[in-house]
Order: structure tokens, then C-alpha cells, then sequence
């Protein structure tokens, strides 16, 4: 109970001065190459993130940072709970969006953030949204921006991997950049396999080699269950 206080606490509570903070880095903007600014902008998530991190008390070890290429990428992530956002924006140096529930357009502040961030919002129950979201998620990519998705599409809470939508293979063979498999183990057992209430838990983020536009073409109608297949045994290789 404690640590859910705390967490949550500082998850709104810290809002007003990531809000400050936008303000003065928009001001900054101009003059700024993209590669800057981007790093301006995530500076300010991954020091939420790491302090929202910080709060629930638990581990997080990373590997494989030496994977991440320069440019774009689409980053391909299974989706165990709901601070896989939180591990991962304090895991990764390179800056990226994501895409996300329609619905978080509500909270305040944070969607401004995503924004700047180059997040794509998707309406799960309108198809034109699901089909719109794609070609946002091309064009972000083709501006030099790189993207995090969940092709799971749903939270797993640790009940083993899920099928991948294909929708995601559309979108890196459109872009013509190279997929980053993430394998992310443990974050159901901060909130979701506790009635919602925060633990400590021990979590392992693994960013696995790349898989380039060359590899995907190559891989055909496979593709997918390729990227999948990675995913997978990387996480069978931490049981």
C-alpha cells in the first residue's frame, strides 16, 4: 500500500513540472536540430520514468544496449503489464514514441508530452483510427523518428506471449527501417499479479539484435513470426 501511495503520488504530483519543463523546452526548439531536440524532449519522460521506477522499489537490468543502431527504428516489444512504458523509457537512451490508447488524450499533461514525444494515439473501436494510426506511425518513422509498438496489443500479465497483430510488419517494411526486438520479463509482478496493488519485482529488458529491411524482405510472410520467434526465446532463456 505504501509503495502504490508513493508511486502514484509521484506520477501526478510531478506532472506540473514536466509541464514547466515542456514550456521551456518548445521555446528552445527552434535553432535545434531534430537529434536534439528529441534528446531534449525524452530527457524529461526517462527522468519520470526512472523516478517513478525508483518508487515501486524494484530491479531493472537491461542488455543488449549495444544493438540499438543509429537512425530509425521500429522497436517491437512484448507486452507483459503496465510499467513496461516506465522500464523502458528509463532503459533506453535512444529516443523514441509509441503508440498509445486513445483514452490517455484525458489526463492532462502527459499527452502533450507524448506529442512532442512523436506518439500515435489509436481509437480501438473505430477501424478508420486503427487504419490511420499506421500510416501516422510510417510517416513518423520516415521523418527520422523511431517508434515503440506492442503488436500483442493487449497486456499478457505474464501469462506467456501473445500472438503479434501483423500490422506491425506493414509498417517497418513501409518505412524501410530496421526492427529492434525488446524481450521484457517481470513487470506483471509490480502491479498486475499483486490485485493492482505495487511491489518490488525484479525485471529483465532484453534489446536483441536488429533485424534489417533486407532481412524482413527476405523472410517474406514469415516476417512477423520471425520477430515473434526472437521475443520468445528470449524470454525462455530467462526462465
Amino acid at each position: 500500500m505504501i509503495k502504490s501511495a508513493r508511486t502514484f503520488s509521484y506520477l501526478f504530483g510531478y506532472l506540473p513540472i514536466a509541464a514547466a519543463n515542456l514550456a521551456k523546452f518548445k521555446k528552445r526548439k527552434t535553432g535545434m536540430s531534430q537529434e536534439e531536440y528529441s534528446k531534449l524532449i525524452h530527457s524529461e519522460p526517462q527522468k519520470w520514468a526512472s523516478g517513478i521506477m525508483k518508487r515501486t522499489g524494484s530491479q531493472v537490468e537491461v542488455s543488449g544496449l549495444d544493438y540499438l543502431p543509429e537512425g530509425p527504428v521500429l522497436f517491437v516489444s512484448n507486452h507483459e503489464g503496465n510499467f513496461d512504458i516506465p522500464v523502458l523509457l528509463s532503459s533506453i537512451p535512444k529516443p523514441f514514441g509509441f503508440i498509445s490508447k486513445e483514452e490517455v488524450r484525458k489526463f492532462p499533461i502527459i499527452p502533450s508530452y507524448m506529442e512532442e514525444m512523436n506518439c500515435v494515439f489509436l481509437d480501438r473501436t473505430d477501424r478508420r483510427s486503427a487504419f490511420k494510426s499506421i500510416t501516422d506511425t510510417i510517416g513518423k518513422l520516415h521523418e527520422g523518428h523511431s517508434i515503440l509498438i506492442f503488436p500483442e496489443g493487449t497486456r499478457s500479465k505474464g501469462q506467456g506471449l501473445k500472438e503479434f497483430k501483423a500490422g506491425f510488419m506493414r509498417i517497418a517494411k513501409e518505412a524501410g527501417v530496421p526492427v529492434v526486438p525488446i524481450a521484457i520479463e517481470g513487470t506483471s509482478r509490480i502491479m498486475e499479479n499483486n490485485n493492482n496493488q505495487i511491489r518490488p519485482a525484479r525485471v529483465k529488458v532484453q534489446v536483441l539484435e536488429p533485424l534489417t529491411p533486407q532481412e524482413l524482405d527476405a523472410a517474406g510472410v514469415k516476417a512477423a513470426q520471425l520477430v515473434r520467434s526472437r521475443i520468445e526465446q528470449a524470454l525462455a532463456d530467462v526462465q
